[in-house]
């Protein structure tokens, strides 16, 4: 898991503000300075900002990416066991196969309900048929396993059905 040292540094630095500022808070009120309603509010955010530096520091994943790979964009997720993406037609199959393999390793499991712990990832193009007439055509599959990490890619040129 990769984080930031800038936020993680900032976080411990506006936790040490909002120490400084708790302890003035207290200090306002035992002296019931006029300040001390709005120290009450600037304390609570410093807190707020430090909790969220460091809650998205150690949260942060950055995007994986495979060589070869182009940008796709997911047009279809069930939430489950499905994903789908799109691409051109004219992409070679080298590309493709390093396309989908790339959007499989950057899913998160989170949220996911499959039981098996798979997750399905299809790559598909448009196909024109003939004037007006099109059929979806799948590029590139890939099974992503939750369970040990491990992408398996399979290249196809069939149409769905």
């Amino acid at each position: 898991m990769s984080t930031d040292p800038i936020l993680l540094v900032a976080g411990e630095w506006l936790g040490a503000a909002s120490g400084l500022l708790g302890v003035l808070t207290i200090t306002a009120f035992v002296r019931r300075w006029g300040i001390r309603f709005r120290l009450v509010g600037i304390t609570s955010f410093t807190v707020l900002l430090s909790l969220s530096c460091l809650a998205f520091a150690v949260s942060y994943r950055p995007q994986i990416t495979v060589e070869g790979a182009v940008r796709v964009q997911v047009v279809y997720d069930n939430g489950s066991d499905l994903v789908v993406a799109t691409t051109p037609a004219d992409l070679d199959a080298a590309t493709a196969r390093a396309s989908v393999e790339q959007v499989a390793r950057n899913l998160s499991r989170s949220g996911r309900t499959t039981p098996e712990g798979l997750v399905r990832v299809r790559l598909r193009a448009v196909e024109r048929v003939a004037p007006g007439l099109s059929r979806p055509l799948v590029v590139a599959e890939a099974t992503r396993n939750f369970a040990d990490g491990t992408v398996s890619v399979a290249g196809s040129a069939a149409a769905t059905p």
